[in-house]
């Protein structure tokens, strides 16, 4: 059976684009995404969201709340948790102003699209509810660009908590996709007293779901996934709790993770270094082979059934 790896079917005419030199490369943008986790007598679960099917970019895939780096991102703020330079050093950034731009936007990308808010009035404090008209409305400025998250910060009187992040991974959206991305993956704990609602414009449902299940759905064809969504969830399954991802979060590999794509006879090969699971054969003979290489990879619109429960 076809497992639900997201596998656009514009994908082969792309890649021989590219390799003849007729398609130019995206410069991808930076950024950032979050595995909020809550733990629970089974073990830990994961937030993700489905995007809706009306999405230029992995319509209908579940994935995590995230999004692209706002320039104000750079702002300073009042920071709390390991140094910027230390940060720098862990995403493999040239300064301090990107390595806070990435942190800042998981925490931001967080907080509009889930709700929560990794933040406190000290650097060992977690504000304990973001529910009400007045966080709403800061959060729909946020949303709206009309309001910078460092002056979010700076209004409410907090500090952004770097310390309750763990970097967990790095991909590039591959070069023949037309919207790219150079996406860093954090793990995080829920804050005790708040709780996650599909605060997103971008998705049509949410879930906890404990990684093994989500996995399994994926590997059943049920839910359609990203590749770095899914490997990232399989690297989850074998924690006990959101203490111990985190812990292990220092030992991850954060080399950036591009797709390659290369010609062999009647075929395009498609694959990801390091996650061999990707890798995907591409028939290249026309329409038919297109169709039949997107229904063999789990590919195309309307891939992936809901999963039950929300937010």
């Amino acid at each position: 059976m076809a497992n639900g790896q997201w596998y656009p079917p514009e994908w082969p005419d792309r890649i021989r684009a590219l390799a003849a030199g007729e398609l130019v490369p995206a410069t991808p943008r930076r950024a950032a995404t979050v595995l909020l986790l809550r733990d629970a007598a089974e073990g830990p679960s994961v937030h993700m969201l489905r995007r809706r099917a009306s999405m230029a970019f992995a319509g209908g895939a579940y994935a995590y709340p995230g999004g692209g780096v706002d320039p104000r991102d750079e702002h300073p703020v009042r920071w709390a948790g390991p140094s910027l330079a230390v940060w720098a050093e862990r995403l493999g950034v040239p300064d301090r102003a990107q390595a806070q731009a990435i942190v800042c936007a998981a925490v931001r990308e967080t907080y509009e699209e889930a709700g929560v808010l990794l933040a406190g009035e000290t650097a060992d404090s977690v504000v304990g509810d973001t529910t009400g008209d007045d966080w709403e409305k800061d959060r729909e400025a946020l949303v709206a660009r009309e309001l910078s998250f460092a002056d979010f910060l700076d209004r409410r009187g907090l500090a952004l908590r770097s310390d309750l992040l763990g970097a967990w991974a790095r991909w590039i959206t591959p070069e023949f996709e037309p919207r790219r991305y150079d996406t860093w993956f954090f793990v995080a704990a829920l804050p005790a007293g708040q709780r996650t609602r599909n605060a997103s414009t971008e998705a049509d449902r949410t879930v906890w779901i404990r990684p093994a299940e989500a996995a399994a759905g994926y590997d059943r064809g049920e839910l359609t996934m990203m590749p770095p969504t899914i490997s990232t969830l399989r690297g989850l399954e074998r924690f006990g709790s959101a203490a111990e991802a985190l812990a292990a979060s220092v030992e991850q590999d954060l080399t950036p993770v591009l797709a390659q794509a290369r010609l062999d006879g009647d075929e395009l090969i498609l694959s990801w270094p390091g996650h061999d699971e990707f890798t995907k054969h591409i028939p290249t003979g026309g329409e038919a082979g297109t169709a039949r290489a997107a229904a063999e990879t789990g590919g195309g619109p309307g891939t992936g059934a809901g999963i039950g429960g929300a937010s």
